[in-house]
């Protein structure tokens, strides 16, 4: 199937501003707009699970402050002016009280704050505007009028999903969030990266199956996992795309065991790329959906070029996205998407550990014995040490990782391998 290609910058230039809120109708549209550049699979949620509340679906109409002299001196033209699920709210205030409503960033007295924290309490809700700190500090009246109207209804919570079938439906899987209204890099480049990905997949055959997964922030991959456990039959890893386009050096934080393929393969190419790159453990750098997926037991690393200075705030926008700096990053992940399908996959059919010296397998590998005068050369010890390891495997493993502490050739543990499929113990992908 053919698929249009994507304009980065445009994707970005047409989204960026949208009030993408978890629940909204500037959400729905965006997942349509990317409906159109690869076939998404749209799961909605209406229940509540593990105590998380869907939001309310929540629309913003207009929001105003006007000063003692009847002048609009703060209109919301722009998404982070209103904090999230704003309450609607019409009246005349002290100015105490509006103060007590207003929220500024700390670190940059300019900045307009990204304020989120109602999305994952929706229970406790109250109305307030996200303003620069300079403005804050410049109310001198002594009332103010305040018009805040909404529009709100039953929340539905949508994730999308995306698949690249391959030969085996053993899957990595690549998460963005497509929240986040009003900011570029935070995380509509990860989106953005991840429909070019996989656009660019879609143009070979692979042997793995692979998946792009678009959510509201930490929420979405909860009720994706949590709630249609179908949705982690055969998944192997999975890789968080976030903040690509920032010209800052690109991070690579490591799953919470760091023992994934996709982060070993990604940080050796970062290595060999001969640009500046860090790189740390489980929650060093950043922390979004990773600890969600992980609570699932599925390894999650994260690409990013986090930290940057205008981090949630207005001043993330297309001033700081740098079309090199994104290409960069999808590269990096493409490649690193081919040295995968290198790999072999082992599945293993058994538990336990069966007598290899049985008749109907005949697999035992003799390592002889020294009380006897009997003792096996170097190859033979080796493969003895990869039969005894076999069984303590997980049901799915990937056998450069087995090979690492055994020194054993490939060629000659697959050559030894095939005879345990040609038995039904194991299926070799």
């Amino acid at each position: 199937m053919k698929l249009p290609q994507l304009n980065a910058l445009s994707l970005i230039k047409d989204l960026y501003l949208m009030n993408r809120n978890f629940c909204s109708q500037d959400y729905d549209y965006c997942i349509e707009y990317l409906n159109n550049l690869l076939p998404f699979k749209i799961h909605t949620y209406t229940n509540n699970f593990n105590s998380w509340q869907i939001p309310p679906r929540w629309d913003l109409k207009h929001a105003y402050i006007k000063n003692a002299q009847g002048e609009i001196i703060y209109q919301v033209d722009h998404p982070l002016k209103i904090i999230g699920l704003s309450t609607s709210f019409s009246g005349l205030v002290s100015k105490e009280k509006l103060l007590n409503h207003l929220h500024y960033d700390s670190r940059d007295p300019d900045a307009i704050p990204y304020h989120f924290r109602q999305f994952y309490r929706p229970w406790k809700r109250t109305w307030g505007f996200s303003v620069p700190k300079t403005f804050y500090d410049s109310l001198s009246d002594d009332s103010y009028t305040v018009d805040i109207l909404t529009q709100e209804s039953e929340g539905n919570l949508k994730v999308a999903e995306h698949t690249k079938k391959g030969a085996y439906p053993y899957t990595f899987v690549f998460v963005a969030h497509l929240d986040h209204p009003g900011m570029v890099n935070d995380d509509l480049a990860g989106v953005a990266a991840g429909v070019e990905l996989f656009q660019r997949l879609s143009q070979i055959e692979t042997k793995f199956t692979y998946k792009l997964i678009l959510v509201p922030e930490i929420i979405g991959s909860e009720f994706y996992l949590g709630s249609t456990p179908s949705t982690q039959t055969n998944i192997l890893e999975s890789c968080f795309l976030e903040m690509l386009g920032t010209s800052t050096p690109l991070a690579l934080q490591k799953s919470l065991n760091e023992n994934s393929q996709i982060e070993h393969i990604l940080l050796d190419k970062l290595r060999s790329s001969n640009k500046n790159f860090k790189s740390g453990p489980f929650k060093s750098i950043i922390c979004n959906d990773e600890y969600i997926w992980e609570s699932y037991q599925i390894p999650m690393c994260s690409l990013s070029r986090f930290p940057y200075p205008e981090y949630h705030t207005h001043k993330d926008d297309l001033s700081i996205f740098d079309e090199k700096s994104f290409f960069e990053s999808v590269e990096i992940l493409y490649q690193s998407i081919l040295e995968l399908e290198k790999l072999t996959l082992i599945k293993k059919n058994f538990s336990g550990t069966p007598c290899l010296s049985h008749p109907k397998y005949d697999l035992y590998v003799d390592p002889g014995q020294r009380a006897f005068g009997t003792h096996a050369n170097i190859e033979t010890q080796k493969l003895r040490l990869l039969m005894d390891l076999i069984p303590s495997q997980p049901k799915l493993f990937f056998l450069n990782s087995a090979l690492k502490s055994l020194n054993i050739p490939p060629r000659d543990a697959l050559e030894y391998l095939k005879k345990w499929q040609d038995k039904g113990l194991i299926d070799i992908y």
